[in-house]
């Protein structure tokens, strides 16, 4: 007799945290529906259920329940309850690698504290899987994944082996129909039989012959709760052939091999159309949302987590924890993408603000600390990358006198400096009676006077004046009761000169030389007469050959770069060795009549990218660095006519300002397009024609480059559009040149279907949730909701820079530029004595290797754990500032394994495959 076909079915809820309604709405339902499960799990030992493989649904319960924690644990050890191992499920391509790394991170060890994760690798509903995510999964000892959309047509069985680009295989399920594939199964029980055959032998098509393994059914939905007696009527079915039981996802997984033999292999990213859809439009909706998240990582990946860990001050470590907390709740699948509605969004973007200001915070405690060793008219600089550079600084100082300045460091080294701006002397010169002057007297705060401190004052009545010196540090004895009574005894006068002279300051740019993730000082000091800042940067004299910024007409050239701006306010740019590109900045709005998930144009489209007036501004001309502002007028169509299908003809003026960066030392120009947003229902995008056309993309993500082409593959009932996401950079081109797009946030892009530009989103502006009627998709993608926030209206911009560059992206060291472009120096103004040294500059870490890159840094138990990628096969080099005790290889949950040997000069030498994300702890002497 044949074996039957056993059927685990997972009685489980796909829980949004938040979405068509805000998070606070949703926890209501989410605790009245875990109140009847958990009761009747109390009841009937036959009772299982997945929670979604996400803990955030268990802390949003037991914050409202804490009386339940104990039935909690009890049910996950007995195994009838599946928990994790995610904190939350979140989008994959709209936070940081090292974001992902914390949710699992976090996930696994709180669902441990509850009594143990479920060890599949659960991602149900995410819109596309990144490439390394097997490498993650693995690297956290998870043995299976289990994924919904962006599997490819070519996966013909319900398991197929996903590989990462550094060769990690682990065993992948596929969800056919979906995770609610059996939702219905139980809805009316005079059916289950009937659905149950069905379902048997919809889901034995995607078995291969000889898998006589359990098959997966999911029996669940959004926001749903199965029927209360599921036991029962599992139990009355009958199947011939076909035997049911209820289980655990982590039930049904124990069931499945954990090897990848005769599996037909996925490499790199899923983004498939083919089998559901994947809504792309999400990553351009809303875009001040994923501009937030990328601020708020880098503060708190970059800055403030090693300036903690590095310089001794595990006081803040709560305060990182809690913006990882919001960091982790924003990456939700439905938060930071922005298709929820408009009040989600709202706490979308608080949560993120906190973050950024936790980790502000922190950097500016540490910093604070470490900046009591520098004089007051100093400050201190911090320097985020792992290599010693020289940057670009921009400082607002108060200078000895009149003339060139210029900033030097505790070796006496000078580098002159560029003025910026200079601020107001006279602050205050006024006539007022003498009665009003006790009124004047009470702007005085302890010894802050307009902003500034008081460093002098003076009455003076001979000629009936009253003057104040303020400068940013003060005169700590000054006490504003000796000024009234010198004015008492100054009588006579029926009316007073009041002035307030503040200390010459100004704005200074100046390139200088800061360790690697170490700090160094500077302070202002008066240059000999005849000293430009031009010194600063002489003729050949860095390893790159970068010369000083000169600015000719509208044309800016360091030396490793010329931008020309074009009648119509394009750029053209050139490199030395004879590669140009021209046309770069072309901005085009179209309509867009779609919602936040999918683009969609309408039937009759008006492009507009020509526009009616342009004029440049020179607003500094070098030679530290050269900014210009390319300002262009253009009328927009007003909004668009979704019934109707075209745009509509009244129009709006916008004036978009493009200010263009050129910095000595630099090989790409920085952008930063800002436009008031007075139009609805329209995209913007910005073309970048290539030098050579292209047939491929390589865009930087999380933790991998991926290669993309110009097509998508379809078929899951959504147009396929090749519209694709880059978090670091996106590059094309050829063998006569390419162009590189350094990025600060997750961004949209498409190289177009010439392969000739490079078009990144600026903005969509769409005003509904989803539309039940969309061009490019055939079903809803959720309730059709207006969103009038997601039109966002007003001041909108977007920063990016753009790098030409021969041969291709590794070897141009492009994510050596993007790292670059990203992390500028930290300053901290000085508070020590003014009349001390600077300190020596200090080193921090530094991590040397081709093709290695540094994702975070951090405090891990009283080590120093740091994370690197490599890009090829290699070896990363590590070092301190501080003697090197030992060092480790770490899982990705921070375990430590194999030792490291650390040679004689206190450096450690780690071997990279090439893709390899690896985790190092290092014990640092004090």
């Amino acid at each position: 007799m044949d074996k039957p076909t056993e059927i685990i079915v997972v009685p489980h809820t796909h829980w949004d945290r938040e979405w068509y309604e805000p998070f606070q709405r949703f926890r209501l339902r989410l605790v009245a529906l875990l109140d009847d499960v958990f009761e009747r799990m109390a009841t009937d030992e036959r009772q299982r259920f997945t929670l979604d493989g996400q803990l955030a649904a268990v802390d949003d319960y037991l914050e409202v329940r804490p009386e339940r924690r104990e039935q909690v644990i009890a049910l996950v050890r007995a195994g009838r309850l599946a928990v994790g191992p995610w904190q939350i499920l979140l989008d994959e391509f709209l936070c940081s690698g090292e974001n992902i790394v914390r949710n699992l991170e976090r996930g696994l060890a709180r669902s441990g504290a509850l009594g143990g994760a479920m060890p599949v690798g659960y991602l149900p509903d995410m819109f596309g899987h990144i490439a390394q995510m097997p490498q993650l999964l693995a690297g956290a000892g998870l043995a299976h994944a289990c994924v919904f959309r962006g599997v490819p047509d070519r996966v013909r069985s319900h398991a197929f082996a996903w590989q990462a680009p550094d060769g990690t295989t682990i065993r992948t399920e596929y969800l056919p129909g979906g995770y609610g594939n059996a939702a219905g199964l139980m809805d009316d029980p005079r059916l289950v039989t009937r659905r149950a055959t069905d379902l048997a032998e919809r889901l034995r098509g995607w078995r291969s012959t000889g898998d006589d393994t359990p098959i997966l059914a999911m029996y669940g939905t959004d926001h749903a709760a199965p029927a209360p007696d599921a036991p029962d009527r599992l139990a009355a079915a009958a199947v011939d052939g076909v035997r049911l039981r209820l289980g655990t996802l982590a039930e049904y997984f124990a069931t499945q091999p954990t090897t990848v033999d005769g599996l037909p292999t996925v490499a790199g990213e899923l983004r498939s159309h083919a089998r559901a859809n994947i809504l792309p439009g999400v990553i351009s909706v809303r875009a001040h949302l994923k501009q937030a998240m990328g601020r708020a990582e880098r503060r708190v990946e970059r800055y403030a987590e090693p300036l903690a860990a590095l310089y001794h001050d595990p006081s803040v470590q709560r305060f990182l924890d809690m913006a990882w907390t919001r960091l982790i709740d924003a990456s939700c699948h439905d938060s930071v993408t922005g298709c929820g509605c408009d009040e989600t969004a709202e706490q979308v973007a608080a949560r993120l603000a906190e973050a950024d200001q936790l980790g502000r915070a922190v950097c500016d405690l540490v910093g604070a600390r470490l900046a009591g060793a520098v004089p007051r008219d100093g400050y201190l600089l911090f320097n985020p990358t792992p290599a010693a550079r020289t940057a670009l600084v921009r400082l607002d100082v108060e200078v000895p006198a009149d003339g060139p300045v210029g900033l030097a460091g505790a070796d006496g080294r000078v580098a002159p400096a560029q003025v910026l701006d200079q601020a107001r002397t006279l602050l205050a010169d006024d006539v007022v009676p003498a009665a009003d002057l006790p009124a004047i007297l009470t702007r005085v705060h302890g010894t802050e006077l307009y902003g500034q401190e008081i460093t002098a004052w003076s009455v003076s009545p001979a000629d009936a004046t009253l003057t104040f010196q303020v400068a940013r540090h003060g005169d700590p004895a000054f006490d504003v009761e000796d000024v009234r009574l010198a004015l008492a005894a100054a009588t006579g006068p029926d009316r007073w000169w009041v002035r307030i002279v503040a200390a010459p300051r100004m704005t200074v740019a100046a390139l200088v030389d800061v360790p690697a993730l170490g700090h160094a000082a500077v302070r202002p000091v008066a240059l000999p007469p005849g000293t430009r800042a031009a010194a600063a940067v002489p003729a050949g004299s860095a390893p790159d050959g970068s010369t000083p910024v000169t600015v000719a007409g509208q044309t800016v050239d360091n030396g490793l770069l010329r931008v020309e701006v074009a009648e119509d306010g394009t750029l053209r740019l050139s490199t030395p060795d004879g590669l140009s590109v021209n046309g770069v900045g072309r901005l085009v709005d179209g309509g867009d009549v779609g919602d936040s998930y999918n683009y969609a144009p309408p039937a009759a489209d008006e492009l507009v990218d020509k526009p009616r007036a342009v004029r440049t501004v020179v607003v500094h001309d070098g030679p530290v660095v050269a900014v210009l502002d390319v300002i262009r007028e253009y009328r927009w169509p007003v909004g668009a006519d979704v019934d109707a299908g075209s745009r509509r003809v009244e129009r709006e003026t916008v004036t978009v300002t493009t200010r263009v960066e050129v910095r000595a030392g630099e090989p790409f120009a920085r952008l930063r397009l800002a436009f008031d947003n007075r139009c609805d229902d329209h995209r913007v995008r910005l073309h970048l024609p290539l030098p050579t056309p292209a047939r491929t993309s390589y865009a930087e993500g999380q933790f991998a480059v991926v290669e993309r082409g110009l097509t998508a593959e379809g078929g899951g009932g959504e147009v396929p559009l090749p519209t694709f996401p880059a978090s670091g950079f996106v590059a094309a081109g050829g063998a006569d040149g390419s162009l590189a797009v350094l990025l600060t946030q997750p961004t949209e892009y498409e190289l177009t279907e010439s392969g000739r530009e490079l078009a990144i989103t600026v903005l969509r502006a769409i005003g509904m949730l989803s539309r039940n009627r969309h061009a490019l998709r055939d079903e809803p993608a959720g309730p059709q909701l207006p969103t009038p926030q997601a039109q966002c209206r007003g001041e909108r911009s977007v920063e990016l820079a753009v790098l030409p560059f021969r041969g291709d992206w590794d070897s141009a060291r492009v994510p050596a530029a993007a790292e670059a472009y990203r992390h500028e120096l930290l300053a901290f103004p000085g508070a020590g004595d003014p009349s001390a040294g600077l300190p020596a500059p200090v080193t921090g870490l530094t991590v040397d290797g081709d093709g290695v890159t540094l994702t975070s840094v951090r405090d891990r138990d009283g080590r120093v754990e740091l994370r690197v990628v490599a890009t090829r096969d290699t070896a990363a080099v590590i070092g301190a500032g501080r003697r090197v005790r030992g060092a480790w290889r770490a899982d990705l949950r921070g375990r430590p394994g194999e030792a490291l040997p650390v040679d004689g000069e206190g450096l450690v030498r780690l071997p990279l495959r090439a893709w390899e994300i690896a985790t190092v702890q290092l014990d640092l002497a004090s």
